[in-house]
């Protein structure tokens, strides 16, 4: 195996190409070659170097529509397996919050944390704070939005949430456990400002978290592959969007999402985003 003082930065870009394209890490470990200890932490030290790209580079857009979801994941165990011990090193339930621009696709922000008002309220001030004008926001029906999207942008904004509407429970057969509930239709409810109902929709966020579940090891449904450290899982979380933004080439706009935002003036190289780790 190989170590993190022999690593080249060949075989960083490698590591990082096996991670962003679904990999678990002991995965990574067979493909590559590198030590499963050395794959972690070029995992945690790009996360934290994306981060703080992130952060400082993804600011004073002009996004005229944005879309915000929450994803559900797990580390340690799920909540209902979680021993009182470990819940204060963050096993159980784990959401991850995004905010999506309908139109360029660029990743405005993202949270990891529970589904609660703490986590809601300074996930809508960052998304706030990264926008120069007012904006169209469609949540799902979750109620803790009503106050975070007030507090974060006072009267500047049209905001509306979409309600699902969903089936009664099918029983306990395998295609009712392991499948959604039949969605029967949606409700557009005007919550702030005046939103334009032909475009209160989460779809593209929702075709999202399509994308994180097939670009990331952990979030893969019905397997047992799942962060046992909830700061591994943020450092994760922070590398695929970053990758997202600004090193995927979107099927849809033949760009990244980053480049149609005007964030940057080219896609990136995988070599690029390594890059991150000497610039931070």
């Amino acid at each position: 195996m190989v170590s993190m003082n022999q690593l080249s930065k060949e075989k960083r870009a490698a590591v990082v190409r096996c991670l962003v394209d679904g990999n678990s890490i002991r995965a990574t470990v067979r493909i590559t070659g590198v030590a499963k200890n050395t794959v972690t932490k070029l995992l945690v030290d790009l996360g934290e170097a994306c981060v703080a790209f992130h952060d400082r580079t993804v600011r004073g857009l002009r996004c005229e529509r944005i879309q915000c979801d929450e994803q559900w994941t797990f580390c340690g165990a799920k909540a209902k397996n979680v021993r009182p011990e470990r819940e204060i090193e963050g096993w159980g339930d784990v959401w991850t919050w995004v905010a999506l621009d309908a139109d360029t696709k660029l990743t405005v922000a993202w949270s990891v944390g529970n589904r609660d008002a703490e986590t809601a309220e300074p996930f809508m001030l960052d998304v706030a704070g990264r926008l120069l004008n007012r904006v169209q926001l469609t949540t799902d029906g979750l109620k803790v939005y009503l106050t975070a999207v007030e507090n974060a942008f006072g009267p500047d904004v049209d905001f509306a949430q979409l309600v699902k509407l969903y089936g009664p429970a099918q029983g306990d057969t395998p295609e009712a456990r392991y499948s959604p509930p039949k969605c029967n239709g949606s409700k557009k409810q005007p919550q702030l400002g005046l939103p334009d109902r032909a475009h209160i929709s989460t779809s593209y966020i929702e075709r999202l978290n399509l994308t994180m579940r097939m670009s990331q090891r952990r979030f893969t449904r019905l397997t047992n592959a799942f962060s046992k450290k909830l700061y591994n899982l943020e450092c994760a979380v922070a590398l695929h969007f970053v990758h997202y933004n600004f090193v995927r080439v979107h099927q849809t706009l033949k760009t990244t999402p980053a480049v149609a935002a005007g964030v940057v003036d080219h896609g990136w190289t995988i070599d690029e985003l390594v890059g991150l780790l000497d610039s931070n």
